[in-house]
């Protein structure tokens, strides 16, 4: 065990849980007032449902050995409870396998929160939660399999263990999860705006953002966070994760202005909620390439990401779904990207050691990115609508159309994010004007 390297991961591990509260914001920011509470809520709730199931056999079932040779999933049982991983000797790397098994289930809550935004103002908590448990177990913990677990090798290069199919048989690069994360969740999003529908008001009315420094705040969360969630997953703290740490600044930081230069050009205008939009689109984009491009070319997959991210989000009123609030058109378009642009920017130099197109590489490694991606985008669609009619039909998903008018805090929460002329409870008397003063000098006298 490296200490240096158990400390890193474990700070890492705390920085990414810190995005998922970030992302609240960030999404609570973005929905009309009366609708805030939901959107924290449904992160939080992502939180619960998640981190018991990742701990009863998600874990297993993403990192477990392989059932069957293929590839697919890892053996549910084989950890279940962790009772077995509490020792000394239960190392991942250089690192106990509990730090390996706590990094890993920040990304799988983050990973069903994101989801979350689609839906904003018109999804019921509970079927939600539902959705979200079932969604993990059926989705995202075969897909971090495939994409996540490597095949292990003894010391002549036989492999004792076998890993996932994209990330084996495949090799398509993906550092910390652009198909994993980001398309597995941005694919999922659009199915679940398919189910539920169209707000009342939309597209008429697609509602403005009530709180626009809570967006700044979530993305800026978000980007801290982010240097655990990418750095974090070099599992050391090493050369990797400084070049990583890098790409992740520099790539973020570029696709923010290309976000903004569309703005500016296309309304005249460049805003806040672009750069904020820019930002994530960013964080995306060099999630799956951060080991595999220079700086230079970490600018470039963001440059380009935060341009065609801010164009894909007006698809929603061209194509007919209300995406609340622009996962498809920023995770599913920004991992899609991202994971392409591997096989274009990938350079030798950088610790992946792969070359792109633009280097000398052909297109080997852009076929093998792009099976990557329509696998999981289509195997995450089907799935996610199977599961979205199936919770619809038995429990029902959406509120009702007068919840829904009346704001989904007050129905689902019995709460109100605001209470605007008083700071007290609703039931306090009110006090006559003067009645205090007259009331303040009697005890005085």
């Amino acid at each position: 065990m490296n200490s240096g390297d158990t400390a890193w991961v474990l700070v890492s591990a705390a920085l990414v849980l810190l995005m998922t509260p970030g992302l609240a914001f960030f999404y609570g920011g973005m929905v009309r007032s009366r609708g805030v509470l939901n959107m924290l809520m449904m992160s939080l709730g992502s939180i619960g449902v998640v981190g018991v199931l990742w701990v009863l056999f998600g874990y297993s079932a993403a990192f477990g050995s392989d059932v069957g040779g293929v590839g697919l999933l890892g053996n549910p049982a084989e950890f279940f409870g962790l009772s077995s991983l509490l020792g000394e000797d239960q190392l991942s790397g250089s690192i106990p396998t509990l730090a390996f098994v706590g990094f890993q289930a920040m990304f799988a809550i983050l990973t069903v929160a994101l989801i979350s935004g689609a839906i904003a103002d018109r999804a019921r908590f509970g079927p939600w939660l539902l959705f979200a448990a079932l969604w993990a177990v059926v989705v995202y913990f075969p897909v971090a399999h495939w994409v996540f677990a490597f095949d292990s090798t003894d010391d002549a290069g036989n492999v004792t263990a076998v890993g996932g199919w994209i990330a084996n048989r495949i090799a398509a690069i993906d550092f910390a999860g652009g198909t994993a994360v980001h398309i597995n969740a941005g694919a999922a999003a659009l199915a679940l705006a398919l189910v539920l529908g169209k707000r009342k008001s939309w597209p008429k009315d697609p509602g403005k953002p009530h709180n626009l420094p809570f967006v700044v705040l979530g993305a800026g969360l978000l980007w801290f966070g982010w240097f655990g969630f990418n750095a974090g997953s070099a599992l050391a703290a090493d050369t990797t994760a400084a070049v990583v740490l890098v790409n992740t600044l520099v790539a973020t930081s570029a696709a923010m202005l290309g976000w903004l230069l569309v703005e500016r050009i296309r309304d005249g205008r460049a805003t806040t909620l672009g750069a904020a939009s820019g930002i994530v689109a960013g964080l995306v984009a060099i999630t799956p390439a951060c080991s595999s491009v220079t700086p230079l070319g970490a600018i470039a997959v963001g440059a380009i990401t935060g341009a065609v991210c801010a164009l894909s989000v007006s698809l929603k009123f061209r194509f007919g779904y209300d995406d609340s609030l622009d996962v498809v058109g920023v995770h599913l378009v920004g991992g899609l990207m991202g994971t392409l642009l591997v096989g274009l920017f990938a350079s030798s130099a950088a610790p992946a050691g792969v070359d792109g197109l633009f280097y000398g590489g052909g297109l080997d490694q852009l076929w093998r990115q792009a099976v990557g991606a329509v696998a999981v985008l289509v195997y995450s669609f089907v799935l996610s609508l199977v599961l979205a009619l199936l919770v619809k039909a038995v429990v029902g998903f959406r509120v009702s159309a007068e919840d829904e008018a009346v704001g989904i805090d007050e129905t689902e929460h019995a709460e109100a994010a605001y209470h605007f002329g008083d700071s007290g409870s609703a039931r306090r008397t009110q006090v006559p004007a003067g009645e205090a003063e007259r009331k303040l000098e009697g005890s005085r006298a």
